[in-house]
């Protein structure tokens, strides 16, 4: 104590734990013993950002603040504590064992967070922002898939009980062909025909507008992602979509995945014990984040397809008495390890910027090039854009291009 009878702060270390809010968010101090200091709460403005720091650092030197929600909420104070040059770790919320025991409250999930940057339970360094750009294009492009969806399926909800006229002459459509019969629509008849008409015209529309811009946003996702990692864009089976999702999920800073272990696990793909008696195997875990989970799936999906080393394995699996399942697996905990190795070196994508140029100016159409190596136009249009990495067939193409 000072004689001022205040609490002496002077080299006193302390820990932060900050549950954040759309409008609030609130702070909390303890020591580096874990007894409580003070919590306050605070708007989540400018400003906002500013006291908080302060209100930290008048309790003692700052060794850690554990933030709940680095990368929704909490974007904005963890951006102003990093440039303030302090130490942020993400905290998940409270397990509901602890909730149910301690109740729920925002001081008491602040002095959690508080805690768990104390003990070193919460260690992992936030998200940066170079994936910001990469999200939002991503949340916005699945937004227009969500909503043409429900746009198709209120059409066919409408051509169940449309009249038999309407319903006899569009039954045989399917996909995009009733969607442009449709939008050509010009409602007419009495006051039912017409209002079915309309309501149809009108969302087939719908459907067109979210196509193309559906198409739009994916081309400036593309775009981002082959800009911010080449090597796992261009791999086999990662589209514009499965790419963003992995790069959202790693959170762009390679230094928060220590080990391909723990990046599998993040995406739930590190094999669980589900042995007994005499049975003796291992399971999928239904743990991880989900999202990055079904982008390795994809990714499985589309090499058991069209890439043959992985057919061969397939084969071989299954000879070996495996399921398609236990395959799948396998394969998803293989392909996290590769796309690790992407998501933390610099992978050089061989330059095939040359391979176009080549093929058109000896006049030789894309058709022609793929029958001569048996797969289809598309592979070899997307080993000339670069979207498509297979080193192998990319070297035997441009030898095949310099001798025709």
């Amino acid at each position: 104590m000072t004689a001022a009878g205040t609490v002496d702060t002077v080299g006193q270390r302390v820990f932060g734990g900050v549950d954040s809010h759309a409008d609030t968010i609130h702070v909390a101090v303890v020591t580096d013993n874990g007894r409580h200091l003070a919590d306050a709460e605070f708007p989540t403005t400018t400003a906002g950002y500013t006291a908080p720091l302060a209100f930290l650092g008048a309790h003692g030197d700052v060794i850690t603040i554990g933030v709940e929600g680095t990368a929704s909420y909490g974007t904005g104070f963890t951006r102003a504590a990093c440039a303030d040059g302090l130490s942020v770790v993400e905290v998940n919320r409270p397990d509901r064992a602890e909730r149910r025991r301690s109740g729920k409250s925002d001081p008491i999930d602040a002095y959690a967070a508080a805690r768990a940057a104390l003990s070193g339970r919460a260690s992992s360094a936030p998200k940066d922002e170079t994936v910001t750009g990469i999200r939002a294009l991503q949340n916005a492009a699945r937004s227009t898939v969500k909503a043409r969806t429900a746009a198709m399926n209120q059409i066919g909800h409408i051509l169940i009980g449309a009249p038999e006229a309407t319903r006899a002459r569009y039954r045989a459509l399917r996909g995009k062909p009733l969607i442009d019969a449709l939008a050509r629509l010009r409602p007419t008849g009495d006051s039912v025909h017409s209002a079915v008409l309309t309501a149809l015209k009108s969302l087939a529309r719908r459907v067109q507008a979210l196509t193309i811009e559906h198409d739009e946003l994916t081309a400036s996702l593309d775009i981002a992602v082959t800009e911010n990692n080449p090597g796992l864009r261009a791999a086999h089976g990662v589209g514009p979509d499965t790419a963003a999702q992995l790069l959202i999920t790693a959170g762009g800073n390679p230094d928060r995945l220590r080990t391909e272990a723990t990046f599998a696990a993040l995406c739930g793909v590190a094999p669980v014990l589900a042995s007994s008696g005499k049975t003796n195997r291992h399971r999928l875990s239904r743990g991880g984040d989900r999202a990055a989970n079904a982008a390795l799936y994809r990714i499985a999906l589309v090499r058991m397809a069209s890439d043959r080393r992985t057919r061969d394995y397939v084969v071989r699996q299954t000879a070996a008495g495996r399921t398609k399942k236990e395959i799948i697996r396998l394969l998803k905990r293989a392909i996290a390890r590769e796309v690790f190795r992407y998501l933390t070196t610099t992978v050089t994508v061989p330059e095939v910027a040359d391979l176009r140029p080549t093929r058109q100016a000896k006049n030789i159409t894309l058709t022609a090039a793929a029958q001569h190596f048996g797969v289809w136009p598309a592979v070899i249009s997307c080993i000339e854009r670069g979207t498509r990495r297979d080193d192998n067939l990319a070297n035997t193409y441009r030898d095949w291009l310099t001798a025709a």
